[in-house]
């Protein structure tokens, strides 16, 4: 029989961050774990999801949701295997996803938990077939609305969202051009997830290599990124074009914000701009994953990882994906 854990392992926010995060903003420590109550169940984690939305929640500014007090449990969606269970809708051996933080045990009421697919590993529910994978297909389909010999472009193309945006574009026909730094993520994106042409934003030709690489204009730019590099693909949109703001993680550590200079090209090409969050759409959630797990199991849709090894790794592995230091999708093991 396998021995209960008697504790967790805790990632707490130990102070808001004044631009990067650095080790000193978290706290790791050791806490025992009370007896489940009615209703409630226990999780032993087996992956941890590092995103760049979590920068945003160790700062108090306001937000669409509210950020983690101080001293809580870092924010972060896990899947894990439930070990013990006081709860109807739950039984052990269940592998289950959600936010449930940066902890190697959870204890949950069952609110907003899920069960996982079979056939699908566990670390992809977390990628290409979860969260990064339906914002992707969210904010193109839905906002970038792509039509057949379209070209899209879209910043962090080596990330976990960025690199399923450009695929899916190339399934539905258009021409993919990301936007990535390094040339040993550019060739990643052109080589190995099938994307028509990457930019390496940090050779310092941004403005002309994206000329190069889209000569036909641009109808949809899917934003992960922000700052100078929205401001110079805003110069070559076209007309009636559209453009889904996913995230701004050059902003994210900034002190100063960027100041845009080309907006006035929203006005003159009658750009559509959107922000949004994958949770707006979450009636779609069902449609999206089923579709992405469809992809994926066809070999339609390549997806990498970065994976830390251990809880105790986390904040170091959190502070290299804000500086771009993962390809694909950032994960922890924790079992």
């Amino acid at each position: 029989m396998t021995q209960m854990p008697a504790s967790t392992t805790r990632v707490l926010l130990a102070r808001r961050p004044t631009g990067a995060p650095v080790p000193e903003d978290f706290r790791i420590v050791e806490e025992p774990l009370a007896p489940l109550a009615d209703g409630q169940l226990r999780v032993r984690g087996q992956w941890l999801s590092l995103d760049p939305y979590m920068r945003g929640r160790m700062s108090d500014a306001k937000s669409y949701v509210k950020p983690v007090e101080i001293g809580g449990v870092m924010c972060g969606e896990v899947a894990g295997e439930v070990i013990e269970s006081r709860h109807s809708g739950f039984a052990v051996g269940d592998l289950v996803g959600g936010d449930m933080g940066w902890q190697t045990v959870a204890t949950s009421d069952g609110k907003g938990l899920r069960k996982l697919m079979p056939g699908v590993p566990p670390e992809k529910q977390l990628s290409v077939c979860g969260m990064p994978g339906v914002t992707a297909w969210c904010g193109l389909l839905l906002i970038g609305e792509p039509k057949p010999g379209e070209t899209v472009v879209v910043s962090g193309a080596a990330g976990a969202v960025g690199s399923v945006v450009g695929q899916i574009a190339k399934l539905k026909g258009c021409r993919a051009v990301g936007i990535a730094g390094g040339a040993d993520k550019c060739r990643h994106v052109v080589e190995d997830l099938g994307f028509d042409a990457c930019i390496d934003y940090k050779a310092g030709r941004l403005r002309e290599d994206l000329k190069a690489a889209t000569p036909d204009g641009i109808d949809v730019y899917f934003d992960n990124v922000g700052g100078e590099i929205l401001d110079t693909v805003l110069a070559r949109m076209n007309p009636f074009s559209r453009l889904p703001v996913c995230g701004l993680i050059s902003q994210y550590n900034a002190t100063e914000a960027y100041g845009l200079r080309n907006f006035r090209s929203v006005l003159v090409n009658r750009i559509k701009v959107q922000g949004f969050i994958v949770f707006d759409f979450a009636s779609r959630y069902p449609e999206a994953v089923k579709e992405l797990a469809g992809w994926w199991a066809a070999g339609k849709l390549k997806h990498f990882e970065t994976v830390a090894e251990g809880i105790q790794a986390a904040p170091a592995a959190f502070i290299g994906m804000l500086r771009g230091a993962n390809t694909g999708k950032q994960l922890v093991k924790l079992s």
